[in-house]
């Protein structure tokens, strides 16, 4: 409630649907055919709000990705009914404590690859691609694309916040891309995003170290755009939304060019995707023992 408070102060009116953000009659009947995904409609602000809840572990899993691909195919027509005016923002989110996600689907990936299941792989890595790409490009509406990082995003989970117009992290969470531990690269826009915002070489580097980095870190390098304090993730938002409704033409203006100067092609995505499914079905009986020790300490840590 302090951050609510803050929130009143700094623009002068009762934002305290904040926490408890209204939901449009269209969101809400959604609502229920989404087991993975929590989603909210902030009216005021013109804001859809959707919260990752991956289970058994936060990670991207089918159904999941499935969530995703109904509700932002439910945003798209909104804004259709709506003469695109009924969004000017989607916010991805975590449902979960202290984690935004935690990446691909090991478990699946393991069963996959043990089934020397190519087109499986394959077939996963499209589908969040095509959910990647459309993010970067605000899915092809005048609006922006927010990932709010409030809780470590490791592997496909940081790759899918990257994908984001803007990027927002609280102090302290952690992030990176641990593929390399067991023998494998992050495949679904890592390299691509990373490269364009760091350099190659360095986006290099960071992939092959498998090195976990704190928001702070990220910050300092340019891949994080805005730092929020602990807490203060939502504050941050609403603070960059005034400053954006201050100068509206500098702002638009400055997508367009990130827009025109960062593109990333499709075909770009799908060429890597390739490798990525060769490359893991070339994993030892060694790197898949390790992937699976990872989902066992993932399914415990979230154990119900």
């Amino acid at each position: 409630m302090d951050n609510l408070a803050r929130l009143d102060s700094f623009q002068g009116s009762n934002l305290a649907n904040v926490s408890q953000l209204q939901e449009s009659p269209s969101i809400q009947e959604h609502n229920q055919q989404y087991s993975q995904l929590k989603t909210h409609y902030d009216s005021k602000y013109k804001i859809g709000w959707f919260l990752m809840k991956g289970e058994p572990r936060p990670c991207f899993t089918p159904t999941l990705l499935n969530d995703l691909r109904a509700y932002l195919g439910n945003i798209k027509a909104e804004m259709a009914y709506s003469s695109n005016q009924k969004y000017d923002y989607l916010v991805v989110g975590s449902d979960v404590n202290g984690i935004f996600n935690l990446g691909g689907d090991l478990n699946l990936f393991r069963t996959l690859i043990q089934e020397k299941n190519r087109e499986g792989l394959f077939s996963y890595a499209v589908q969040c691609i095509d959910i990647l790409y459309q993010n970067m490009n605000h899915f092809d509406l005048d609006l922006t694309t927010v990932s709010l990082i409030q809780g470590d995003a490791l592997g496909g989970g940081f790759e899918a916040a990257l994908s984001s117009n803007l990027i927002i992290a609280e102090r302290g969470v952690k992030l990176g891309l641990p593929e390399v531990l067991f023998n494998l690269f992050p495949g679904m826009g890592a390299y691509s995003i990373l490269s364009r915002k760091i350099g190659p070489v360095a986006a290099e580097k960071m992939i092959l170290s498998g090195k976990i980095y704190k928001a702070e870190e990220l910050y300092d390098m340019g891949i994080i755009d805005i730092l929020a304090e602990k807490g203060d993730g939502e504050l941050a938002l609403y603070k960059y939304i005034k400053a954006a409704k201050r100068a509206p033409n500098s702002y638009r203006s400055m997508a367009k060019v990130k827009d025109i100067c960062q593109q990333i092609p499709y075909e770009e995505l799908i060429d890597i995707a390739h490798v990525w499914a060769d490359a893991a079905l070339n994993l030892s009986t060694k790197d898949l023992r390790m992937m699976e020790r990872l989902v066992a300490r993932q399914s415990s840590k979230f154990a119900a």
